[in-house]
């Protein structure tokens, strides 16, 4: 009797397939613009929850400049919670598209291989729901991804 080769075909088969999505996903969990987008989405999940020392960790050193830590915590918790009565909100991140070089304002460092989105975030507070559309930016330093906002005039 003559044994059938469908097992070791298939098994071969079920392998390859296997080892070529492992690949492909690899490939788009490790590129850039995937990256960036990540950071984006973790940016906005702490600023979601009111953690708000834990977003600005995700800022990049320009950023950093702007506001100190606690200035940060204390001024996004007083406007968007206090000011504006809003316990949460939603986002939505845009598509993500690389740009060679950029500038977060004048007279400030060029940063190259930028990745830019536009985040639109939809808070329902006491003064009704509104929307709030943000161009934000994001660059690889030193190993991590980093946010910037623009403050070109």
């Amino acid at each position: 009797m003559k044994k059938s080769n469908t097992p070791k075909i298939f098994l071969l088969f079920l392998f390859l397939a296997l080892v070529a999505a492992i690949a492909i996903t690899f490939f788009i969990l490790t590129r850039p613009s995937h990256q960036a987008s990540n950071t984006v989405e973790q940016f906005y999940g702490y600023e979601q929850q009111g953690k708000f020392s834990d977003s600005w960790e995700l800022f990049h050193p320009q950023m950093r400049e702007k506001f100190s830590k606690g200035h940060y915590i204390q001024d996004r918790a007083h406007v968007f919670m206090n000011h504006f009565g809003v316990e949460t909100f939603e986002f939505t991140i845009g598509d993500i598209k690389k740009i060679d070089q950029w500038k977060m304002e004048k007279g400030a460092k060029p940063l190259t291989n930028v990745y830019h989105t536009v985040v639109i975030q939809t808070f329902k507070g006491k003064y009704g729901q509104f929307r709030l559309h943000q161009d934000l930016y994001v660059v690889k330093e030193k190993e991590e991804w980093r946010i910037l906002w623009d403050y070109n005039k």
